[in-house]
């Protein structure tokens, strides 16, 4: 067994988790400057391969697994696929902060909808109202922007569901490797059917692998760490903070400004996901989860 250094041993699950998030967050800032090059499309779905060749090169994934396990595994190549294309397009035309705010309905409506308790509803109404803030945009908003951030959440509720199928029939990490470089095939011809002569840049290539490390591995693995440490419930309360770190790496790195009413609908829907966690109803996603992000 790998031992962990003392150093990341020495530091705090929370921070290890807030990492996690920036990490994340500066791979969607990166990939979004790459979209005027390459366009949003090419630049998700380049990454999604890189990612799925690092997932196959870093776990070697053996090719015997059980058939019960196939359906899962598949079914989560196409929903990191989907969500992923989805998630590029749609911070392509709104602001990164209500993307990923608007990404994360789709596992909180997967914990209302799997705890069964009427008191969950009470989440989904706060998160509802959080939405509505949101789009007070004192101007015009995208609404494909929109519509794309939702089919991106949709694309992670699915995730979370095809994860627990693939982590009841497979070890370690060999069901999500195949389902990575399941996901990276299916994407592969969206990358070139898009392709400009600048995706054939090294620099642009080097950048796109940058964006698969610092959105995939280094929150997976720092995740991997922190959920040693920390319950489930515990962690799902933590990640629910992930739009308001997405706010703060859109104005920072992007120079993209939300109105305060914007700011309290992040608020209300991070209240809505804590809330639906801390209750026991939210099953925070297995370190698989941040292999492929949100989408971003």
């Amino acid at each position: 067994m790998k031992v962990q250094p003392r150093a990341a041993r020495a530091v705090p699950a929370p921070i290890l988790i807030l990492a996690a998030m920036v990490s994340i967050q500066l791979g969607a800032g990166l990939a979004k400057y790459l979209f005027e090059i390459i366009g949003a499309s090419t630049a998700a779905s380049v990454r999604l391969v890189f990612a799925g060749a690092i997932a196959l090169l870093l776990w070697r994934p053996s090719l015997r697994v059980d058939r019960a396990a196939l359906p899962g595994i598949i079914g989560l190549g196409v929903a990191v696929a989907g969500m992923n294309l989805c998630f590029y397009a749609a911070i392509e035309r709104i602001p990164l902060g209500m993307a990923v705010t608007l990404d994360f309905l789709g596992p909180l409506t997967v914990a209302v909808i799997a705890s069964r308790r009427p008191r969950d509803l009470m989440w989904t109404l706060v998160a509802g109202l959080g939405v509505l803030l949101m789009m007070k945009t004192g101007g015009s908003v995208s609404w494909t922007g929109v519509l794309f951030a939702i089919a991106a959440g949709a694309g992670w509720g699915a995730y979370i569901a095809c994860s627990e199928v693939v982590g009841r029939h497979t070890s370690g990490h060999d069901g999500l490797a195949l389902a990575m470089a399941f996901g990276g095939l299916l994407v592969l011809p969206v990358a070139f059917a898009n392709a400009s002569p600048a995706l054939f840049d090294p620099l642009v290539l080097a950048a796109l692998a940058v964006v698969a490390v610092l959105s995939s591995l280094v929150p997976h693995a720092i995740e991997l760490e922190a959920l040693r440490r920390i319950s489930a419930a515990t962690f799902g309360v933590l990640m629910s903070l992930e739009p308001a770190v997405a706010a703060a790496a859109g104005l920072l790195l992007l120079g993209e400004d939300l109105a305060l009413v914007q700011c309290a609908g992040i608020g209300l829907v991070i209240i809505a996901s804590a809330g639906a966690s801390g209750s026991g109803s939210t099953k925070a996603p297995e370190p698989q989860r941040n292999l492929e992000p949100v989408p971003i």
